[in-house]
C-alpha cells in the first residue's frame, strides 16, 4: 500500500471521500480545493499508480512516443503539496451509508460527510474455451499497456484482436506501427458499428484494411488452442488463425459492485441525477461508471471517454459543495490510428439517426460526418479537420432542423447553420 499524507493538517470539518483514483477522482479532488474547501479528502485507488489518464494507454504511451510520467494527472507530490490524503494500493469493500463509512481492505474504516465513487469500469472477458491461456491480453491499466508495448515492439509477431470498437482499432494500428500482421476479428458487419454505424464504421475498415490488416467480419471468437501458451484463435465461423499474442477489446462494464452492494440505485452504472447525485443526497459518483441523466438529450446516458472524466470529476465536486449543478456537456471522444485524427461530438446511436450526411471526401482522408434524426444534428465527427468542434456542438445543441445540402457545402461556414 503507497500512502501519500499531507505535511500538515487540513482545517477541521467535513470529510469527502473518493473511491478511485482515476482521472474523474483526481481531477474532483483538484476541484475541491479550486472551489476553497478546507476539510479533509481522501482518495482511494486500488492499483499502485498514482492517478493517470488513460488514452496514452491504447495511443502515444502504447506506441512509444510518450513517456509513462506523461500519463499521470498530477505530477509527484501535488497531492501532499494541496493536503489531499492519496491511498494507494488499497481497495474499498463496503459503504456503511447510515454510518457514513467507508471499509477498506487493509482494515481501515474512513468516515464521510460526502462520498464519491470514480470506480470506473473494467474490461469485458471472453468466456470461450481456452480462454486462460497464456497470451490473451486486455488493455486497462498503465500495466496492462506497458505489457503490450513489449510484445508489440519487437515487430513480426501474429498479433490478433478480438473486437473491432475503439481499443480494438487502436491496439491493432499501434501493432501495424510496430510490423506486425495483424487480423481484427468482429462479430458485427463493421468495425465501430454500434458507435458509429455502418456508414462510417465501412470507412474505418477501409482504413484498416488500407494498412495491411486483415479483418474478419460478421465472426466472433469461438475459443483458442494452444498448450498453456496461445497459438490460434478459432472464430465462430470454424477458420483457425495463428497468434503469438491476442488483445481482447470487446468492451467494459462499470464497476457498480460496491455502489449495488450498499443498496444504491444501478442500472449499467450508477444511476445519478443531472447533478451527479445517486439516490442516496450525500453519495455522487461521475466518470465511467456513473449512468447519468443528460438534460440537453433528455435521457440517462453512460460516457466512457476521456473527456467525461475530465468535466465530470470537477462537476460532481462542485456538487459535493453544494453548489447547483447541472452536468450538460455532450459526449465527446478522439482518437489516432495511423494517419487518421478524428474528434466525435454526441452519440450517433444505431437505431436512433436516419441519415448520414458527409462534408468534403472522405476518400480524400479530409472529412467532416453528421448522423442526423428528423433533420436535426444528433452528433458530428471531423477526420483530420481542425478547430470546428465548438460549431458541431453548438448544431447539436440548437437541435435546430437543417439543410442537408447546406451541410454538406464546405463553403457554407458552419456557424451560418445555426440560427
Amino acid at each position: 500500500m503507497v500512502q501519500e499524507t499531507p505535511s500538515q493538517q487540513t482545517p477541521s470539518g467535513e470529510t469527502f471521500v473518493i473511491v478511485g483514483a482515476s482521472l474523474a477522482g483526481a481531477k474532483a479532488a483538484e476541484a475541491l480545493r479550486e472551489e476553497g474547501f478546507g476539510g479533509r479528502i481522501v482518495l482511494i485507488g486500488e492499483e499502485d499508480e498514482r492517478p493517470y489518464e488513460r488514452p496514452p494507454l491504447s495511443k502515444d504511451y502504447l506506441l512509444g512516443r510518450q513517456e509513462r510520467d506523461k500519463a499521470h494527472v498530477h505530477e509527484a507530490g501535488w497531492y501532499e503539496r494541496n493536503g489531499i490524503e492519496l491511498r494507494l494500493g488499497v481497495r474499498a469493500t463496503a459503504i456503511d451509508r447510515i454510518g457514513h463509512r467507508v471499509d477498506l481492505d487493509d482494515g481501515d474504516r474512513l468516515s464521510y460527510d460526502k462520498l464519491l465513487l470514480t470506480t470506473g469500469a473494467s474490461p469485458r472477458r471472453l468466456t470461450v474455451p481456452g480462454s486462460e491461456l497464456q497470451g490473451i491480453h486486455y488493455l486497462r491499466s498503465m500495466e496492462d499497456s506497458a505489457r503490450l508495448r513489449e510484445l508489440l515492439e519487437p515487430g513480426g509477431r501474429r498479433i490478433v484482436v478480438a473486437g473491432a470498437g475503439w481499443i480494438g482499432l487502436e491496439t491493432a494500428a499501434a501493432a501495424r506501427a510496430y510490423n506486425n500482421e495483424v487480423t481484427v476479428i468482429e462479430p458485427d458487419p463493421t468495425p465501430l458499428h454500434s458507435s458509429l454505424g455502418p456508414e462510417v464504421g465501412g470507412l474505418f475498415a477501409d482504413l484498416h484494411r488500407a494498412h495491411g490488416v486483415n479483418l474478419r467480419l460478421d465472426q466472433g471468437v469461438a475459443g483458442f488452442w494452444g498448450a498453456g501458451q496461445v497459438s490460434a484463435v478459432v472464430t465462430s465461423g470454424g477458420a483457425e488463425i495463428p497468434a503469438d499474442v491476442v488483445i481482447v477489446g470487446i468492451g467494459v462494464r462499470p464497476n457498480t459492485e460496491l455502489a449495488e452492494a450498499a443498496g444504491l440505485e444501478v442500472s449499467d452504472g450508477v444511476l445519478v441525477d443531472q447533478s451527479l447525485r445517486t439516490s442516496d443526497p450525500d453519495v455522487f459518483a461521475a466518470g465511467d461508471v456513473a449512468s447519468a441523466y443528460h438534460p440537453l438529450l433528455g435521457k440517462r446516458i453512460r460516457v466512457e471517454h476521456w473527456a467525461n472524466a475530465l468535466n465530470g470529476g470537477p462537476a460532481a465536486a462542485r456538487s459535493m459543495l453544494g453548489q447547483a449543478v447541472s452536468y450538460e456537456r455532450l459526449p465527446y471522444f478522439f482518437t489516432d490510428q495511423y494517419e487518421l485524427g478524428m474528434e466525435l461530438s454526441g452519440l450517433p446511436t444505431p437505431g436512433e439517426y436516419d441519415d448520414v450526411v458527409f462534408r468534403g471526401e472522405p476518400e480524400s482522408g479530409e472529412y467532416l460526418a453528421f448522423w442526423l434524426s428528423g433533420g436535426r444534428v444528433a452528433a458530428g465527427m471531423n477526420v483530420n479537420v481542425w478547430d470546428v468542434t465548438s460549431d458541431i456542438q453548438a448544431l447539436i445543441k440548437a437541435g435546430e432542423r437543417v439543410d442537408a445540402a447546406r451541410l454538406a457545402d464546405p463553403k457554407v461556414p458552419l456557424a451560418d447553420l445555426v440560427h
